[in-house]
């Protein structure tokens, strides 16, 4: 029986109630009454339920959904301004226990080269993100108590919250990492973790089940209900997300959010991100393999509903997918992307030669940090290096409760301007210098409080003569 406060996974993501939601969504896709009132109710931005936001979803209306489109850009536009947090992902392991079908470190995989990166080797990976401007890092490593134990994802975090190389330091460290307990998320939370990512996959059990066939991922309820371990062992901020194209896109989508709500009706607060990663080609995986693949316009109109039905969650995109892809998902609701990522292990200090690749999937955006910091300003975006929030102690509830307010870009423009201005000074080409400086000068404007607006004024010409790590 579905039950959204229910700590069984069962319950909370019940099969049957997700088949209900989409019946319901089929048989009133076309109801233009009933989705009126489902887009007033959305441009409150106080959110939708599942079965609302699947109505959206499942809808063949031009008119409707072209109101959702722009409902999603407001949304997008009054909870995240013109902002884009920026991120890098780093690989420290690709040795793997588990079995999954869809992604290349699975243990049966004796072609891909197995790799894990020494300390020393993380010093070198971490300063050549530092070199590029990097300040936020997701940690990826496979599950495998032999190899990754949790100790040595602590000591790594350790070593990479301790190096500082000229005017560069990584300021927040996310975490991707296999399900554990409550006593290694308390752990993690005490390293100094900023979100704890975990993708489900897929919701749907059965389809669970068949694609983990081996390995401590193939039990379907300890995976599920890791981000409620995660919350009880400290941890404010988690991140969800499914990989679409293994299970029917729409049933990925009711049990998405379904989780969300879950997050909010048992801790009082949802998901800080999620993401929507789509199957894509690996060392031996071919999405064609995985029948249920979705076309671009499929996928911008799930970010769209994803949107305005949880107005207040982190969107994240990675190079998974294309520049224009990427371009058209921003507007509808993205608001962190990656860049100059490497899915490899290690990678960044050194490329890998083609024929040694240990990379998880392959990139479809292959530009340099550089260029997509300047691509986004040239399509009116500021790109934040920003971590305020997670130094501040402004996670979980704190922010949730600016975020849901719209209160937080009061802090978040900024402190997204002063890290731009120090990716400027320190690491941009001549050109994109220019272009940030004019950015910069006009999101200014943008900030309301003058006295904020001075403050900002006096520490961005502190950043030119060489001071740093400015926040509000």
């Amino acid at each position: 029986m579905y039950n959204p406060k229910s700590k069984k996974a069962e319950e909370f993501i019940d099969h049957q109630e997700i088949l209900d939601t989409l019946a319901y969504a089929d048989a009133h896709k076309d109801d233009a009454a009933l989705i009126d009132q489902i887009i007033a109710k959305a441009r409150l931005k106080k959110g939708l339920s599942h079965r609302e936001a699947s109505v959206l979803l499942a809808c063949t209306l031009d008119e409707k959904n072209h109101e959702v489109y722009e409902l999603a850009r407001e949304i997008k536009r009054d909870f995240y301004g013109d902002r884009i947090v920026m991120f890098a992902p780093l690989y420290l392991s690709n040795y793997c226990v588990n079995g999954c079908l869809y992604c290349p470190y699975h243990a049966k995989n004796h072609h891909i080269p197995r790799k894990k990166l020494t300390q020393d080797e993380i010093r070198a990976e971490v300063i050549a993100l530092q070199d590029m401007g990097h300040k936020r890092l997701a940690l990826e490593a496979g599950e495998d108590p032999v190899h990754n134990p949790l100790e040595y994802i602590l000591e790594s975090i350790h070593t990479i919250y301790s190096i500082q190389h000229k005017n560069g330091s990584i300021r927040r460290v996310n975490v991707n990492i296999a399900a554990t307990t409550v006593e290694n998320y308390r752990k993690l939370k005490e390293a100094g973790i900023g979100t704890y990512i975990l993708f489900q996959e897929t919701y749907h059990k059965e389809s669970y089940e068949h694609l983990h066939p081996t390995g401590p991922k193939s039990n379907y309820a300890y995976h599920t209900e890791a981000h409620d371990r995660a919350m009880e062992g400290g941890i404010d901020d988690v991140g969800l997300g499914v990989l679409f194209g293994l299970e029917l896109y729409r049933y990925e989508f009711a049990g998405l959010l379904m989780h969300a709500e879950h997050l909010e009706a048992v801790f009082g607060v949802g998901p800080h991100t999620i993401s929507v990663p789509r199957v894509c080609p690996a060392d031996d995986i071919d999405p064609g393999e995985f029948d249920n693949g979705i076309s671009d316009e499929i996928f911008e109109k799930i970010v769209a509903c994803i949107r305005v039905a949880v107005p207040y969650t982190g969107m994240i995109i990675s190079t998974r997918e294309s520049q224009k892809v990427r371009e058209k998902v921003l507007e509808l609701g993205i608001s962190q992307i990656s860049g100059g990522s490497r899915t490899s292990v290690g990678g960044y200090a050194e490329e890998e030669p083609e024929e040694e690749s240990s990379a998880q999937f392959d990139v479809s955006d292959h530009r340099s940090l550089d260029e997509v910091v300047k691509w986004l300003m040239d399509l009116g975006y500021v790109p934040s290096f920003c971590t305020a929030c997670y130094r501040e102690g402004r996670t979980g509830d704190r922010f949730m409760q600016l975020c849901k307010a719209e209160q937080i870009h009061n802090c978040c423009l900024p402190n997204a301007l002063m890290t731009l201005k120090e990716y400027l000074e320190d690491y941009a080409s001549p050109a994109t210098k220019a272009t940030g400086e004019r950015i910069i000068a006009e999101q200014l404007q943008n900030i309301p409080n003058l006295r904020a607006r001075a403050v900002v004024e006096q520490h961005l010409a502190e950043i030119e003569q060489g001071q740093r790590d400015f926040r509000f």
